[in-house]
């Protein structure tokens, strides 16, 4: 028995280092362009990166942002921190959403994003890939 352990112990640890984030399933190659929040057209400029795995980055109609993600797709979970700006308005409604979000969907060159509470859709995010 004593042959098998560090095998079984390699193979879990590889297993444990892959990257199970939505950086690995189709968005970490482009930088997200929002396009539309809860139904509406974005008018200001907001991006997202998922360049490395469990690293997120992006600007924000006042600010860029670094978070982590920790959630394996489809879940998702980010945050950040905020200053004041001219589109403080279009600041605030972008970072809610983004805190809200709990799922994605990668389509092709479209992203949704999606707050999901007991199967009902309570915000959602469209971004395109550019």
């Amino acid at each position: 028995m004593k042959t098998f352990l560090p095998f079984v112990l390699c193979a879990s640890l590889a297993a444990c280092a892959a990257d199970e984030t939505i950086t690995a399933y189709g968005a970490g190659d482009n930088v997200w362009h929002v396009i539309e929040i809860n139904g509406a057209a974005f008018d200001a400029t907001a991006t997202i990166s998922f360049a490395a795995a469990e690293t997120v980055t992006g600007t924000a109609p006042c600010n860029t942002f670094t978070a982590r993600q920790m959630a394996t797709y489809p879940w998702i979970k980010l945050g950040a921190t905020k200053r004041a700006c001219p589109d403080l308005a279009q600041e605030a409604t972008f970072f809610e959403t983004l805190s809200a979000v709990n799922t994605a969907d990668v389509l092709g060159g479209t992203m949704i994003l999606r707050a999901v509470t007991e199967g009902e859709t309570t915000a959602q995010m469209v971004l395109e890939a550019c």
